[in-house]
């Protein structure tokens, strides 16, 4: 595997030249900025006659209060209801009529929408997306349904989701001051309160040029496209800066523990650590280190109590790199049916402490650097991803931070790798959440997933 790996790796980096620049955002795209703030970010890809566009605004969950958790979700829904020139679901409908496909997500740091189409046909969601940026419009009549289809999205991947409780548990028991605590859904009881009025008020809060940016990759002219761009956005105006996310999360000081009970087959265990993101000096090391642990069939969780032990049904790790503040680092894990998620725990604080105590070798330091580099650059065929690893930076800090990846993580070395560890993964800074099953009422199988390594935000 490490092989193929290794053959993908060069044959991809000979094809675009990873190592003699052509690779690099940087060099690539093209930025411009409008007379209402809003940011233009194009990037020619000519390899097909295709072109994906994003807008990004600058709101998600971390915009949110308590009371009205959820309003960035919910809003993400009802763009889709129409505006003063289109009706309900017609945004869709002209773009599926014109050969492509669209969607949206919401984060914690921001709200997302995107269509891919023929690259002759990209006209039609610039103007589309220009509209409902400034003329969304929806009446109770179309408010009500969507609202009840969100709080049953909550309900389907939530409240009956263990696994997903759980991360949901942890996150919330981790932070205390921030709002990465509460969910990107929102809180159950916070999204049945939900309001139309609170949904049109926070869209005119947040919804502006200049608190969004378009993302454009594909097989256009970026100064023929950049016209289109100011003839439907250039008119729209800007708004007042919305306020300012001002909550800081304060140091850990000692362990802290939570038990969901919940109907399922199987327990589970998490475990988060608090860590820099991007903008500290310890992101690669820390990126190299989830890598490490948990990424993939031959990490050291997977290869010792999956394979080895047969003690865990499913293990993984997740970094959060790529947000505003710093976020969490997770390591998680599903024990086999007889196993207990206290003897899980117990097995993967002894891999950390491994970790801790003994730098890792050079081999096994270049195997993850390897797998790391190799999805970095076997994912820059997409279009879409190119387009979302420009946004996601973009929104984290600043776009150009992309072409610090490879090199960052080519600098880690294994005693980086063992600091961090250290550093980061100690007991007082960590959050314990158990999962203890009950027993399932008759007829019941709860919507937990058998793999238990679903991404987290």
């Amino acid at each position: 595997m490490l092989g193929r790996i290794l053959v993908s790796v060069a044959l991809l980096a000979l094809a675009l030249g990873a190592h003699g620049g052509e690779v690099s955002y940087t060099h690539r795209v093209r930025e411009h900025v409008l007379a209402n703030g809003l940011k233009v970010l194009f990037l020619e890809d000519h390899k097909a006659p295709v072109a994906v566009f994003q807008v990004w605004y600058r709101v998600g969950s971390r915009n949110e209060e308590l009371g009205k958790t959820g309003l960035s979700h919910l809003l993400e829904h009802l763009m889709f209801k129409g505006t003063e020139k289109r009706g309900p679901e017609e945004y869709s409908r002209i773009i599926q009529r014109n050969g492509g496909n669209e969607n949206a997500f919401t984060d914690t740091d921001n709200t997302t929408y995107f269509a891919t189409l023929a690259a002759d046909r990209i006209n039609v969601v610039v103007e589309l997306e220009a509209d409902r940026m400034q003329n969304l419009k929806f009446d109770d009549a179309q408010f009500s349904p969507e609202h009840q289809v969100v709080v049953e999205e909550r309900r389907l991947r939530t409240e009956d989701n263990p696994s997903a409780a759980l991360f949901e548990l942890l996150a919330a028991t981790a932070f205390t001051a921030h709002p990465y605590q509460w969910p990107i859904i929102g809180w159950m009881n916070d999204l049945t309160q939900a309001t139309r009025e609170d949904v049109l008020a926070y869209y005119q809060t947040y919804y502006a040029p200049n608190n969004a940016f378009v993302v454009a990759v594909g097989d256009f002219e970026s100064a023929r496209l950049l016209t289109e761009i100011e003839k439907y956005f250039g008119p729209i105006p800007a708004k007042p800066a919305p306020p300012a996310v001002r909550a800081k999360e304060p140091p850990q000081l000692g362990e802290r523990r939570a038990t969901l009970q919940r109907p399922a087959e199987l327990p589970a265990v998490a475990l988060a650590f608090h860590v820099p993101n991007l903008r500290s000096r310890d992101a690669f090391a820390l990126e190299v280190l989830a890598s490490v642990l948990g990424d993939g069939k031959s990490s050291r969780l997977h290869h010792r109590l999956v394979y080895q032990r047969r003690l865990a049904r499913s293990v993984g790790t997740h970094y959060d790199l790529l947000t505003i503040d710093p976020g969490l680092f997770y390591v998680y894990g599903q024990p086999m049916p007889g196993q207990t998620a206290q003897t899980l725990e117990r097995a993967l604080l002894a891999e950390i402490e491994a970790l801790q105590q003994t730098a890792i070798s050079t081999a096994e330091l270049e195997k993850a650097k390897t797998n790391l580099e190799a999805g970095f650059l076997l994912a820059q065929d997409s279009l879409f991803y190119q387009a979302l690893l420009i946004g996601q930076y973009e929104v984290a800090d600043r776009w150009q931070r992309i072409d610090e990846y490879l090199p960052g993580i080519r600098a880690v070395q294994p005693e980086d790798v063992q600091r961090v560890a250290r550093q980061y993964l100690g007991a007082e800074n960590r959050t314990i959440a158990t999962l203890q099953p009950l027993p399932l009422p008759p007829g019941l199988r709860p919507r937990q997933s058998g793999a238990f390594d679903q991404r987290l935000h």
